[in-house]
């Protein structure tokens, strides 16, 4: 069992955030993002573990690629990471009047169609480039959501996050609540995202193909769509560096199987989920979060791939 921390070690770990935030709010964007970018490959050249680990999931999804074009891959990957805490940091400046020159809409359609449905709407969404500023935005540009996510370690920080993350009307999810509170948000008719390409573990996970690889996933979007009807629509956050802005990219709302087989069409429909995210790391290399070890949990008697 890991050791708890005490509370003034979670002080000390909340006073350089709150610090750094402090200062990059009020700093020109270009210098406050130029800030994060090397923050983040400050990040890169000291942590050997996190580039290991990303090498070793490019190793596992790119296999034909040469090891200096999985490098440039990783270290974009931390670039983008930069980035966004920079963005993150800004995030109180924003206004309706400024968003446009951070973040716009591609294929809002798609999320006012599935909207339209009134049945619920699930994004279904990964740890792309600008994950925290897709959420954001969508709620600042009027359209605010619930956002399922795993309380951080750190009280003080997970807090400071929530505060930035709500301010235009978002809620928090607990991954705690996630079984209760979903079912009775998408019955209302309202919008939940869903961060669904991290490693999970048996039950709550079952083994499809990412990658060609066989990686633990969680279900639970396609069991709640399933037995509500809600739209699962695929939406992500992505750098584009020709117009020097994200791009919210809103795809058509995956078509689910339905065979009346809910174990099987689970399986299915997750597949269908996870061939959506890796279309995504596919075209966008350094913008998905290699360093995660998505492929840690194994099939029973399978060794470890890291």
């Amino acid at each position: 069992m890991a050791k708890k921390r005490s509370p003034m070690r979670h002080r000390l770990e909340y006073f350089p955030v709150w610090l750094m935030a402090s200062v990059m709010r009020w700093l020109p964007r270009p210098i406050a993002r130029g800030i994060g970018i090397g923050i983040g490959l400050l990040v890169y050249a000291v942590h050997a573990r996190l580039r290991q680990v990303a090498l070793r999931n490019l190793d596992l999804a790119f296999p034909r690629k040469s090891r200096k074009e999985k490098k440039t891959i990783v270290r974009g990957v931390f670039v983008g990471l930069g980035r966004q805490l920079a963005e993150f940091c800004l995030f109180p400046r924003y206004t309706l009047e400024n968003l446009p020159r951070v973040a716009v809409y591609e294929g809002f359609h798609n999320f006012a169609e599935a909207q339209a449905l009134g049945k619920g709407v699930i994004f279904l969404t990964a740890h792309f480039s600008g994950w925290e500023i897709s959420s954001f935005a969508h709620s600042l540009y009027g359209h605010p959501m619930n956002i399922v996510a795993r309380p951080l370690d750190n009280p003080y920080i997970e807090e400071f996050s929530e505060r930035y993350r709500t301010m235009h009307g978002n809620k928090m999810l607990s991954k705690q609540d996630y079984a209760r509170g979903l079912l009775k948000l998408l019955k209302n008719g309202e919008v939940v995202g869903i961060l669904m390409d991290t490693n999970m573990t048996p039950p709550q996970g079952m083994f499809v193909d990412f990658f060609g690889i066989p990686a633990c996933t969680a279900t639970g979007i396609a069991r709640v769509a399933q037995h509500t009807g809600a739209a699962v629509v695929p939406g992500f956050c992505i750098w584009d560096k020709q117009l020097g802005k994200y791009k919210i990219c809103m795809e058509p709302a995956v078509k689910l199987v339905s065979t009346g087989d809910d174990e099987a069409d689970a399986i299915t429909n997750t597949t269908a989920f996870n061939k959506v995210i890796e279309s995504y790391a596919t075209r966008f290399p350094d913008q998905w979060l290699w360093v995660h070890r998505r492929w840690k949990t194994r099939p029973e008697g399978e060794k470890s791939l890291y």
